[in-house]
């Protein structure tokens, strides 16, 4: 978002003037910001044979679906239904991977039956896939490297207690059900969590990884995951992707000299590519000063946007009404009936009511993660593109709220 003349822009068009247009709570998503990111991945795995999947649980609306496969990207999905809107999106289904976690066997066969490639992250599963198709559908599978990322045991995925993938410790197991029910593993995957600075934490999965991947004769490709971490605040750390794509990639062309030909090197970015492309814009409704704080209460919640609330994460806030304003500190609460606080003690160009806010880093996890809880209806969701601004998801009425109820007589 820039400041030109006075006036908040995303990619020439007025900030104020969509939220005039479209009403608050609003999510605005840019897709030159989406673009950059998919490019700087790319730039920074030159010379690898790669492939990006996103990782659409992050942010589902179909048109983003649609402009990252017309970037070239692949999908990666979590649930049967993420499945039907990529392949409603246009992709093949050779472009979409499905990694789910605890779901039935039921809705793996559905996936086959759709034509997608599957990855499956436990024993269980994998003996009912390898009793029911043996080595005749090729199979991806997730492994746990026991390895502690991002800081946050809530995002992070590859820990010991971690719900996600097979424990490398289960690997004699493991090769025991691909050998005995001639299983045709084309794929080993992991990911080990979201927020990961150090690039060592991804060279060190990758070592695991590799490491196993010589067990597994017939691979096409391996996929460590994501976790790439984009800056939240002013001077915030990020993943350092060229150094990422510097490294891993030469780690990963030797490894391929060792196993004796070239696989593709997977990733299945999802933050990294949608967080800093979303702003979420809010009304303030009042101002109350207690004994202790002063409040700046907007007409959106933890419904609506709950990672604040559910991660403690951090989003900058911009007040978009008032940019000559002096700092004031304020603590910014939502309109729902719990505990809804969406940043405290945080300084703020002063805030009126009626003023606009500003959430940065609204792209991932928000509009995806929302509820109607209390009754609100969802927002609507705006996508800029080319300097135009699209409706791409309606504001939510009663009417939809009520539409999956059945009144009966009592």
């Amino acid at each position: 978002m820039q400041l030109t003349k006075n006036k908040y822009q995303l990619s020439g068009v007025s900030a104020i003037q969509l939220c005039e247009k479209y009403d608050t709570p609003l999510f605005v998503y840019d897709t030159a910001i989406m673009e950059r990111q998919y490019k700087r991945l790319l730039k920074a795995f030159e010379g690898s044979k790669v492939q990006f999947n996103y990782a659409c649980k992050a942010l589902t609306n179909i048109n983003v679906l649609k402009f990252f496969k017309k970037l070239g990207s692949g999908l990666d999905t979590v649930s049967i239904q993420e499945v039907a809107l990529g392949l409603k999106a246009g992709f093949a289904p050779e472009q979409i991977i499905f990694t789910p976690n605890c779901v039935s066997f039921e809705e793996i066969v559905q996936a086959v039956e759709l034509g997608v490639r599957i990855n499956i992250d436990n024993l269980s599963i994998l003996e009912q896939f390898g009793h029911k198709y043996g080595n005749s559908y090729p199979v991806c599978l997730r492994l746990n490297p026991h390895i502690m990322a991002g800081g946050n045991l809530k995002i992070s995925t590859g820990h010991i207690d971690s719900k996600f993938g097979i424990s490398i410790h289960q690997m004699r197991h493991l090769e025991r059900i691909v050998k005995t029910l001639n299983i045709h593993v084309n794929g080993l995957h992991m990911h080990t969590g979201s927020e990961i600075v150090n690039v060592d934490v991804f060279l060190n999965g990758a070592e695991l990884l590799l490491e196993q991947a010589m067990h597994f004769p017939d691979l096409e490709y391996i996929d460590f995951g994501s976790g790439f971490k984009v800056g939240y605040k002013p001077g915030d750390l990020e993943t350092d992707i060229t150094e990422l794509g510097e490294r891993m990639g030469s780690m990963f062309r030797g490894f391929c000299q060792e196993y004796g030909r070239e696989l593709t090197i997977e990733f299945e970015p999802g933050k990294y590519l949608v967080s800093e492309a979303g702003f979420f814009f809010c009304k303030v409704n009042v101002i109350k000063q207690t004994t202790a704080t002063v409040f700046a209460g907007v007409d959106t919640g933890l419904n609506h946007f709950i990672r604040p609330m559910f991660y403690d994460a951090y989003h900058h806030i911009t007040n978009i009404s008032n940019p000559d304003g002096k700092n004031r500190v304020y603590t910014v609460v939502g309109y729902i009936c719990e505990t809804d606080t969406f940043a405290s003690d945080r300084p703020i160009n002063e805030i009126r009511e009626g003023d606009v806010l500003c959430f940065h880093n609204a792209g991932a996890y928000t509009s995806a993660m929302a509820s109607n809880y209390n009754s609100r209806p969802k927002p609507a969701e705006v996508l800029i593109h080319n300097g135009k601004d699209y409706l791409i998801t309606r504001r939510q009425t009663l009417e939809d709220l009520l539409a999956t109820q059945v009144e009966i007589e009592l």
